[in-house]
């Protein structure tokens, strides 16, 4: 048997004075809340937002007195057979893109979570928290699982420690030492990756249902009831994606920027997936797994290679592709609140997209080995139709890029001008649902400000992604 670590006496004594206190916690989360709907506006942000609207309106002057150039450009283009074949590709392009914003809508507006079912209705759960390198967040993490008002005699805490080279073990027993026997904690001999201590705790989990949580996020008191309960009113269901928040965004401008980029990819687009039973990827962040859905791909998992290497990326989308195989459903709960850490320098951002970017190229192909069969019982349509367009993103990144650069060198006003007008029309969209789930509506004009820096220092991502699919390491942890 594995052998429960508890915390010695000298560390008890030792450890620091720990950042939350779990009598304290959800006044503490309260706090915050109240901190994100009051945030600091200062020179920096309002400097910012105006160059961004500089941009955005000079694009919009440039775009209309570029008219002449573009008409002459279009009536070129059209009296040649490329030409032609290129202005018709551009056209479909954005029509199907077009066609594809309508679907979600379309899809999002069917969508409700489901409702929390009752305390006896509940299944016995296990929480599985992986850590690594986080220190004192992993603290947090555990007092904010154990303050839910999930059944406490349902409830199994698992936190293992991925061989860290900092405190975080430390804070680990601290959290251990005051939760006592509702918390479980482990430490693999050596750092060996998140989906080697996830594939323990799966071990070592009771619990019918199973939650994984990444240790720098903290939990509402009734998330975890929530993330449960479609298994319950639901028995198709075999994975359940939580509703990420970003937890750094009081100062930082890239936090900020993410927060608004993080509600979209969440309540919109995933709950637009979910009406379809097929979300396509479950965040490390927070997410929910059907024991029996895991334990069926367990061992192909924990042995997934590409390239005829292990695989120690997008553990995540992978799990969620062979949930999705065994023909289950994989849902969204808006209610199920988790917030998290997000990168606050460029380095890290960067790196974290090429980590993704990465994942979907390789689930891309996994999933394409079941999506076309008859992989379940019922519609399997609208998830063809969300592969397609993960793949549409793939395989046209490099004739766009090729296309972009060829344009910049020969029509570089024309071609700032209408992607800062594509830019100012998109984010309006994201800006907009933003500020109908927000009730701090002013930070959706981060929206905008997002994009431009997005398309001016992140168009790379893909196309590098691609280019070392092969490529492991976590990249972000220190």
């Amino acid at each position: 048997m594995e052998e429960v670590l508890t915390p010695s006496s000298e560390v008890k004594m030792q450890v620091k004075p720990a950042v939350f206190n779990s009598k304290e916690l959800e006044s503490k989360q309260q706090k915050n809340n109240l901190l994100r709907k009051t945030m600091q506006y200062g020179l920096k942000e309002y400097s910012i937002w105006g160059f961004t609207f500089l941009i955005l309106l000079t694009s919009v002057f440039g775009l209309y007195m570029l008219q002449t150039e573009f008409e002459a450009l279009r009536f070129e283009r059209l009296n040649s057979i490329g030409g032609t074949l290129l202005v018709g590709f551009g056209i479909f392009l954005l029509l199907s893109s077009v066609s594809f914003l309508v679907y979600l809508i379309v899809l999002h507006m069917k969508y409700k979570p489901i409702a929390s079912v009752s305390n006896e209705e509940l299944p016995s759960c296990t929480i599985i928290v992986p850590a690594y390198n986080e220190g004192h967040l992993v603290y947090d993490t555990l007092h904010s699982l154990a303050n839910s008002d999930y059944p406490e005699k349902k409830l199994q805490i698992i936190a293992i420690d991925d061989g860290s080279k900092d405190d975080t073990f430390t804070w680990i027993q601290r959290a251990k030492a005051e939760l006592g026997d509702r918390v479980e904690i482990y430490k693999q001999p050596k750092n060996m990756g998140k989906r080697h201590a996830l594939y323990r705790g799966f071990k070592l989990g009771k619990g019918d249902v199973f939650i994984t949580v990444d240790s720098d996020s903290i939990v509402k008191k009734d998330t975890l009831r929530n993330m449960v309960s479609p298994f319950v009113k639901n028995e198709n269901c075999g994975a359940v994606a939580g509703n990420v928040r970003v937890l750094n965004n009081k100062k930082a401008i890239i936090p900020r920027m993410l927060s608004v980029s993080f509600i979209f990819s969440f309540e919109f687009v995933r709950s637009a997936q979910s009406v379809l039973g097929s979300v396509m990827c479950t965040p490390g962040a927070l997410s929910a797994y059907r024991k029996e859905s895991v334990m069926n791909c367990l061992e192909d998992w924990i042995n997934q290679t590409f390239m005829d290497q292990p695989s120690d990326i997008g553990e995540d989308r992978a799990m969620t592709n062979m949930i999705l195989k065994q023909g289950y459903h994989v849902l969204f709960q808006s209610n199920a609140y988790v917030y998290t850490d997000t990168p606050v320098r460029y380095k890290n951002l960067y790196k974290m997209y090429i980590r993704w970017e990465r994942s979907n190229v390789r689930e891309n192909i996994m999933m394409s080995r079941f999506a076309f069969t008859n992989f379940r019982e019922g519609k399997k349509l609208g998830t063809r139709i969300l592969l397609l367009m993960q793949w549409k993103k793939v395989l046209l990144s490099y004739p766009l890029l090729l296309l972009m650069l060829w344009t910049i060198f020969h029509y570089p006003l024309m071609f700032l001008s209408a992607t800062f007008v594509g830019i100012l029309i998109f984010s309006s969209v994201q800006a907009f649902f933003f500020a109908s789930k927000s009730d701090n509506k002013k930070e959706a004009i981060w929206a905008y400000t997002y994009s431009i820096f997005y398309a001016l220092s992140l168009f790379w991502i893909t196309p590098y992604a691609i280019a070392t699919a092969g490529r492991s390491g976590w990249l972000t942890r220190g």
